[in-house]
């Protein structure tokens, strides 16, 4: 395999085993496939594909500012600068997420240069979460191939023909444009999932309910599933919000109303900064003057992916309300330093909170879900923790000495006491309760995207 790209640093530092993103284990991959002679990099385009028999096009397609549909000029400029080395009968499947007919305008671009009939143009949407991209590339799903003739079909199905054997994946062959929509529409549903969830979790948090034991009385249902069933502070990362856009754009473009979709991007950006009103309600209503410490910057764990994250708009609101803000992030802090502006970023997560009057848990890190909660309370000002993705159990950080606020769940009180001690006696006499997989344990978690 042959990766190509224009940007000479990225790929001198590629041909190092110097990656520009963090992925978990991808490193390790890349160096073995790279020394075992399987994979290189290179800025000749030529090189790359006079002789390969498929061509994948996996450009960025960003949301247009104040557009919202996707800007696909690197994808046709791609498309326009293979044409003229694609070697006879080659396949050039488009990978970008993009929208219902961008591959009728690629085999049009091709088609100015090369004989129609040649070569075939192919949608093969990618459907990788961050944190998890190489298990799900290895072990996906499913695999989609959207074709128009079957030459086109046959060499794809022969690239994909192993790992479908060995894993039984099923394979979805359909037209070009249906396969274009299947990306879209998937991040779309998923994303209205989670906007479901975290409306009901403020339900819950009225009516005095639990949001966690709602996720595993409907989750348990198998027409719904347990994915995509956790609460937090909105969705965010380079897919889910900008696919939702451009979704909408396709429908306004049709003359379609896709209204679930509208409202849920509606309500997930008014999530974000509805989330700093939950931390001016701990601190008593007020945090001018107060200093505020952040733990998880990135829009989900094992990734260093800062778009769309929701630590950005709480902390912006958080300023504008006067609080001083310090943050730490395992791997996400020199991107965060990027888009924060006057924000103390910490390498410790227990130094980010001395002297804090409040920590709040945006991200659920895995290091961070591990931390000492006593050792946290002993250096802060306040004893004072919002956690908006529930990474911590309520009992274990009251008994620590916090105040808590959580996801979903209402404060506790002297029956709640009761009813808990009761569960646990009835755990003991052998009754068991079902718990849901924490959010980094179950695949398609609620805040993985594809």
């Amino acid at each position: 395999m042959i990766c190509v790209d224009k940007n000479a640093a990225k790929i001198a530092g590629l041909n190092q085993g110097i990656l520009p993103i963090y992925e978990p284990d991808l490193d390790r991959l890349v160096e073995d496939t790279r020394k075992a002679g399987r994979l290189s990099f290179t800025c000749d385009l030529a090189m790359a594909v006079k002789d390969a028999d498929i061509v994948f096009i996996a450009v960025g397609t960003p949301a247009r500012a104040g557009h919202g549909d996707a800007d696909l000029s690197f994808v046709y400029m791609a498309a326009k600068e293979i044409a003229p080395f694609l070697a006879e009968g080659a396949v050039v499947a488009v990978k970008s997420t993009v929208p219902v007919g961008t591959g009728d305008a690629v085999d049009k671009i091709i088609g100015s240069v090369r004989r129609r009939g040649s070569y075939s143009v192919a949608s093969n949407p990618e459907f990788l979460r961050e944190g998890a991209a190489i298990s799900d590339f290895l072990k996906p799903d499913r695999v989609v191939i959207g074709v128009e003739d079957p030459h086109a079909q046959a060499v794809l199905m022969q690239l994909y023909r192993q790992p479908l054997a060995v894993y039984d994946i099923p394979v979805v062959i359909t037209r070009r444009r249906t396969s274009e929509l299947i990306k879209y529409a998937a991040n779309a549903f998923l994303a209205t999932k989670i906007t479901f969830m975290n409306e009901l979790a403020d339900l819950c948090e009225q009516v005095g309910s639990d949001i966690s034991d709602l996720a595993l009385g409907i989750g348990l249902d198998r027409r719904i599933g347990s994915s995509f069933l956790n609460a937090g502070p909105g969705y965010g990362g380079s897919c889910f919000p900008k696919d939702t856009l451009a979704l909408l754009r396709t429908a306004q473009d049709y003359g379609v109303a896709l209204r679930v979709v509208e409202e849920t991007v509606t309500a997930n950006e008014a999530r974000k900064r509805k989330m700093a009103l939950k931390v001016l309600e701990a601190v008593g209503g007020d945090v001018d003057g107060l200093t505020i410490a952040v733990l998880g910057l990135t829009f989900k764990p094992d990734t260093d992916d800062m778009r769309e994250a929701p630590s950005v708009p709480l902390i912006e609101t958080l300023q504008r309300f006067g609080a001083t803000v310090r943050a730490h992030d395992p791997v996400g802090m020199p991107n965060a330093a990027q888009m924060l502006e006057d924000v103390t970023l910490v390498d410790d997560p227990y130094e980010c909170a001395r002297g804090a009057d409040a920590v709040v848990i945006v991200t659920e890190w895995e290091c961070i879900r591990r931390l000492d909660l006593s050792r946290l309370k002993g250096v802060m000002q306040s004893p004072v923790l919002i956690d908006l993705r529930n990474a911590f159990a309520q009992d274990a950080a009251e008994a620590a000495g916090f105040r808590v606020t959580m996801i979903g769940k209402p404060a506790r009180s002297h029956k709640d006491a009761n009813f808990i001690a009761a569960t646990e006696q009835g755990a003991n006499a052998g009754i068991s309760p079902v718990r849901l997989p924490e959010p980094g344990q179950q695949r398609g978690s609620g805040h993985g995207q594809r």
